[in-house]
């Protein structure tokens, strides 16, 4: 091949390849100019300058602090029919405006927690037929768990509204062991959060004082301040401080059982005051997230009655 047909071959092969790359470009602009016309840019829409509504709108913090009070007369009868008016309410001895007083009807989630340590041998008879009997007095909505306590505590069953299934649980107990309370009620305050009524409660049967628990008193007790449940108990033979402690702070209450016969009226006082309370609502004056314990006081405007209510809460932090 001579000189002439080779520089004639490169100039027709670099003519390809420029018509190649100029046909590739307009396509490329031909699809970008596609794209362009499929694209709606849409502005960002300027702040809404902020008013007093949205001001106020902001102010989420605020909670609403509930109060559950039990007013019973000399006979330990629950008083009813009481108003505002009847009501002084005190936190950290500053008076509060109370902005509602309820007493509307409602169901329970209630957390059973029975002693089946050794000691309640002679007693676990009378003691299962009157939890049947407690069991009985059920709302439509109301549910139980339950917790079995020795030497350490036992979930027997979540919340059930199936008496039946706690009957039959009930009198498969044999009581065996120590005592370990304090641990019962930690676990029962921790399972208390998968209830599903705002009305939530702890009813403890016990013949004795803790000797067996991880938990120390002072622990316990802390846990069940901050806790929104009330506990009821009831001491069988013996007194308890330490339940009548923590039954009184949470505004529910405990019944010390002398005789076993008198269990049954026992149990039966307890669900009258569990079902027949007021809740006192206010917003606190003090404005602080500080997480401090601070101590509710209420009076009731009335005479010879009697008075039971949550003492207190945890501020938020």
């Amino acid at each position: 091949m001579d000189l002439f047909t080779i520089r004639r071959y490169l100039a027709l092969l670099a003519g390809t390849v420029l018509f190649v790359a100029s046909f590739s470009v307009s396509l490329a602009d031909e699809s970008l100019k596609q794209d362009e016309s499929r694209v709606a840019i849409v502005p960002r829409p300027h702040a809404a300058k902020r008013t007093d509504a949205n001001s106020a709108a902001l102010r989420l913090d605020v909670k609403v602090v509930l109060i559950p009070v039990t007013v019973t007369d000399v006979l330990g009868r629950p008083v009813q029919g009481l108003g505002h008016a009847d009501f002084q309410l005190f936190e950290d001895n500053v008076a509060q405006k109370i902005v509602y007083v309820t007493t509307e009807e409602a169901p329970v989630s209630v957390g059973v927690i029975f002693d089946c340590s050794g000691s309640m041998a002679n007693k676990i008879e009378t003691s299962v037929a009157t939890m049947e009997q407690f069991f009985t007095m059920t709302l439509p909505g109301d549910e139980f768990l339950l917790i079995k306590v020795s030497d350490r505590p036992h979930l027997i069953t979540g919340f059930s509204s199936d008496i039946s299934e706690l009957s039959g649980w009930l009198h498969s107990f044999r009581p065996a062991g120590w005592t370990a309370l304090n641990d019962a009620i930690y676990m029962g305050i921790q399972k208390m959060k998968m209830a599903k009524n705002a009305r939530k409660a702890l009813l403890i049967l016990s013949d004795g004082g803790d000797n067996n628990s991880r938990y120390s008193a002072m622990e316990t007790r802390r846990l069940v301040q901050e806790a929104d449940v009330r506990i009821y108990s009831v001491s069988l033979l013996q007194a308890s401080h330490f339940l009548e402690q923590i039954s009184d702070e949470t505004g529910g209450g405990m019944v010390r059982v002398r005789k076993m016969s008198e269990l049954p009226e026992a149990i039966e006082k307890l669900n009258r005051d569990l079902r027949s309370h007021y809740v006192l609502g206010y917003y606190s004056n003090n404005p602080q997230n500080d997480g401090r314990y601070r101590k509710v006081r209420v009076h009731v405007n009335q005479p010879t009655v009697h008075a039971s209510w949550r003492r207190g809460y945890y501020a938020p932090e």
